[in-house]
């Protein structure tokens, strides 16, 4: 039986959930999907310049799972960026962290 999953700390709900290309139609528009925890790693690595241990301590994870997160982010944020999709942000097994 694997292990139950821990909560992922995020500081902050994003303020908006979808980014996409101007004066395209959204129903006209593939969509890709990055997870709350993704779009957080992303915060902490490339925004606030993080060693990766000191920001997966903050999100309660262990440096490896940070570090594939970010990954995952970068891989889905260039996508959208570089075929002109649609970003959702949705989603990911997190909880809003207390500290500030």
């Amino acid at each position: 039986m694997p292990r139950a999953r821990m909560k992922r700390f995020i500081a902050n709900s994003p303020v908006a959930r979808f980014y996409k290309p101007q004066a395209i139609k959204m129903r006209d528009l593939k969509q890709i999907r990055l997870s709350h925890d993704q779009l957080e790693a992303l915060r902490l690595a490339d925004v606030e310049n993080l060693e990766q241990v000191e920001a997966a301590k903050q999100m309660n994870i262990s440096r490896s799972t940070f570090s594939r997160l970010v990954a995952e982010a970068r891989t889905v944020t260039a996508t959208a960026l570089t075929k002109g999709w649609a970003l959702k942000i949705e989603g990911g097994d997190f909880e809003v962290s207390q500290k500030q």
